[in-house]
């Protein structure tokens, strides 16, 4: 075939980890595990805060839409993974590969924009507690999910397009785990600079804005406790917004490491491990971090547990 937007290519091989064999039971095992703590982890968030009335605010509703994109963003790629693991022939076809990445854009993108969101929300009830009901009304909240979701497909589908009109003449194997942008383009035999420039515009905008936002919303909300508070408030906040902070500052440090630096300065074997902290660990923390240790979301569990329990004994 020929054509700048034509592939000669029909599929990819996934060679992103380089496991001993000695080692592979031990790393599916774990792998797997962590995939289903991930999936169990936040498919309880989800439906807690839909049984659970009390739960239907402004937090929970953000809470809910960060479950629902850790739990997709996850499946984007371990599931393929996981059956690569298994394959004598770690294989994705070309449109296969397209998808993978249209969703693997739209999902990352999403829990960004989330994590600030929530930290706004938090920045809000702590330092304006007398106006929050005013400020994130229901209208308003549910417009910004809507709307989030609306620039993460737009930002994907223009990355999947670009990606799309390049050409992949003889090789055809990825140094990674999935497929990953700048893991396609190190293989086109076109010419990739409109791509990268996109990916340098709009990764900062995606990455970098959103990290800097979420940090003067918390170093804000600092200020503010320490003021106002007691010293068991204080130290209740500190513990809180430290661990966000930690899931935060692992999510968009690997990706601004490996998306808007040169890639030259990164090892594949080190690439892997970090795009398997965003994709995997993260995903897999955020359930414990942002939710399961609330009061509420306990409260929640404990009542849902209890009626369970009394229709059954019925």
């Amino acid at each position: 075939m020929t054509g700048n937007n034509q592939t000669l290519i029909l599929e990819f091989l996934l060679l992103g980890l380089p496991i001993p064999s000695e080692y592979h039971v031990l790393f599916y095992a774990l792998f797997l595990s962590m995939y289903l703590t991930t999936v169990l982890g936040n498919l309880l968030i989800i439906i807690l805060v839909q049984l659970a009335s009390h739960l239907h605010t402004p937090m929970y509703l953000f809470l809910s839409n960060l479950s629902f994109s850790d739990l997709c963003f996850s499946s984007v790629t371990i599931p393929k993974l996981l059956q690569n693991m298994q394959s004598q022939v770690p294989s994705i076809s070309y449109a296969d590969c397209l998808t993978q990445l249209y969703f693997f854009l739209v999902f990352g993108d999403m829990e960004s924009f989330l994590l600030v969101v929530m930290a706004y929300d938090r920045y809000v009830a702590i330092c304006f507690p007398l106006h929050y009901t005013s400020i994130m009304s229901t209208k308003f909240c549910a417009s910004l999910v809507l709307l989030l979701w609306m620039m993460t497909i737009s930002h994907a589908l223009l990355h999947t397009l670009l990606t799309a009109r390049l050409s992949f003449c003889e090789k055809n194997v990825i140094l990674h785990f999935f497929c990953d942008l700048p893991a396609l383009l190190k293989l086109s035999c076109s010419d990739t600079y409109v791509n990268e420039l996109m990916i340098f515009i709009l990764g900062g905008i995606i990455s970098i804005i959103p990290f800097l936002l979420i940090v003067i919303s918390y170093v804000k909300i600092f200020f503010s406790i320490l003021k106002a508070s007691s010293t068991q408030a204080i130290h209740k906040v500190f513990s809180t917004c430290g661990s966000h902070l930690t899931v935060v500052s692992l999510f968009y440090g690997t990706i601004i490491v490996l998306y808007l630096c040169p890639s030259t300065n990164n090892s594949t074997m080190k690439e892997t491990a970090m795009a398997l902290m965003y994709t995997l660990v993260t995903p897999m923390l955020n359930p414990f971090i942002y939710s399961l240790r609330n009061r509420d979301m306990k409260m929640a569990l404990i009542r849902v547990i209890c009626s369970k329990k009394i229709f059954l004994s019925w």
